[in-house]
């Protein structure tokens, strides 16, 4: 896909991942809409864009409520036309065991990032089978390859994303949408500095794969919509490797997983 023009709607765009690819996306000529909770950050990622001579619109909404969800996504129909773009980004919760987090609590992780992403998706996904053409893309992480101690209501909502994303795949594999779920590993964004406490809670088997920027991130992405790679990927290769050798010799891949995670 030729990315110039294109209508691409990001959620999650205030910072990170979300920030790095609205303006990687609006630097190729795409019409970046971006959406998160908070108007000032939103406003201050379409300013840098615009400078740069891109096309940035905000619409601020808490992803988690769903009337304002289908609000939105009327509202973007309405006023911009159909994405030809959609890409789940918004995601929090913190790294807890199950006994340190209320039923509540794990509702609320839910939310963000599986039932805003439905809920998104739903909002567009008539206009874009009735055009017969989009790409969807919905990140998770390679937590939803994999059980890690001391994650499992984050862990439950990224396995949420992903089984997401393979069922819409199933039920669009017919027409000339495309579905995409990205898997990066440990990312270099503020979500750490969110969520204190969830750093400390990752694996040291991690300390051998290479921590992502943004930016990297968002140079995949814009990769995914030219070159219109569907399906499954996980990045980077090493993490890939690991997830493929777990699946053919599992029990050495849980040991280390176990062995280097949190220690109740």
């Amino acid at each position: 896909m030729d990315i110039q023009n294109k209508l691409i709607v990001i959620t999650g765009a205030s910072s990170g991942i979300g920030a790095a690819a609205a303006e990687a996306l609006a630097a190729k000529g795409g019409r970046v809409v971006l959406l998160a909770r908070t108007q000032a950050k939103l406003e201050a990622v379409a300013a840098r864009i615009k400078a740069e001579g891109g096309q940035a619109f905000v619409y601020a909404v808490d992803l988690g409520d769903e009337t304002a969800v289908a609000h939105i996504t009327a509202a973007i129909q309405q006023e911009l036309g159909t994405p030809d773009v959609l890409i789940n980004n918004a995601g929090s919760g913190q790294w807890r065991a199950v006994d340190e987090v209320t039923p509540a609590e794990a509702r609320q992780m839910m939310t963000l990032p599986y039932h805003a992403a439905y809920g998104m998706t739903y909002g567009f996904l008539a206009a874009m089978l009735q055009r017969n053409s989009g790409h969807i893309i919905n990140m998770t992480s390679v937590a939803a390859y994999m059980a890690i101690p001391g994650a499992t209501a984050y862990a439950t909502a990224r396995w949420a994303m992903r089984g997401f994303s393979l069922g819409l795949a199933a039920d669009v594999n017919t027409t000339q949408l495309c579905v995409t779920l990205l898997a990066p590993s440990k990312v270099s964004s503020p979500y750490f500095t969110n969520n204190p406490g969830s750093e400390e809670r990752i694996p040291k088997i991690d300390k051998i794969y290479p921590t992502l920027t943004p930016e990297q991130v968002a140079k995949k992405i814009v990769k995914i919509i030219t070159q219109e790679k569907c399906g499954e990927i996980v990045i980077p290769l090493s993490v890939r490797l690991t997830i493929a050798f777990k699946r053919l010799f599992a029990w050495p891949v849980n040991t280390l997983l176990l062995r280097t995670g949190w220690k109740r």
